[in-house]
């Protein structure tokens, strides 16, 4: 795996934010995202769409997951103990749509932090601040390039059309990465100021959400 300082526009993100910041930044938001209500999920839902480039693969990932989000509202929706809607024996509770409804949101609005994360980073920006954020376990045994070389061939892997029965090899842990690059190239992008600010402001954040 090869990586070196950014330089001139090779990377657009390399302007605003480090790819490692921003990985971690996703990551509060995402744990924020649980403890948010009606107003705070709409608050970041207009930052979201505020961004270029995140509404159209955040409504792809909203159909993929559509699915999961009907089944997760039926669950909650019917398994939340309250009074019965309209009085139907069959319906489910307030209390459960209530509950239900709450839930859905906030995984959409998680699947729009998503869309945000590629968005903004991109597959070699994505690994790039995994790698950053990964370097301090060297210390503990880790090995970090090993891992990020193994996600770079899954994420190569996934964006080429699997022939009938792969699902099968990647449940067994044996996919095909014969056809994945033999050498990893990663710009990292020099840590700034705003960067450090930025964290600090979002842990701050999270901090204050999660106990109030």
């Amino acid at each position: 795996m090869a990586n070196g300082p950014a330089r001139g526009r090779l990377c657009f993100w390399s302007h605003f934010l480090h790819p490692s910041a921003a990985l971690a930044l996703w990551f509060a938001a995402v744990v924020a995202v649980q403890y948010l209500d009606y107003p705070g999920l709409a608050v970041v839902a207009i930052v979201l769409l505020a961004v270029p480039g995140v509404l159209r693969p955040w409504l792809g990932f909203v159909r993929r997951a559509r699915w999961l989000l009907l089944t997760l509202w039926l669950i909650l929706a019917y398994n939340t103990p309250g009074e019965a809607y309209a009085d139907l024996a069959w319906a489910p509770t307030y209390e459960g749509l209530a509950e239900a409804s709450l839930h859905a949101v906030r995984l959409v609005v998680m699947l729009g932090c998503l869309a945000w994360l590629f968005a903004r980073l991109g597959r070699a920006g994505l690994l790039a601040g995994l790698w950053g954020l990964l370097r301090p376990c060297r210390r503990l045994g880790l090995d970090s390039e090993r891992l990020v070389v193994r996600l770079s061939l899954v994420l190569e892997n996934l964006q080429r059309e699997q022939e009938k029965g792969a699902w099968r090899r990647v449940l067994a842990a044996a996919p095909d990465f014969e056809q994945g690059p033999e050498v990893v190239h990663l710009t990292v992008a020099a840590w700034q100021g705003r960067d450090t600010l930025l964290l600090a402001l979002s842990l701050c954040c999270l901090i204050a959400v999660v106990i109030s």
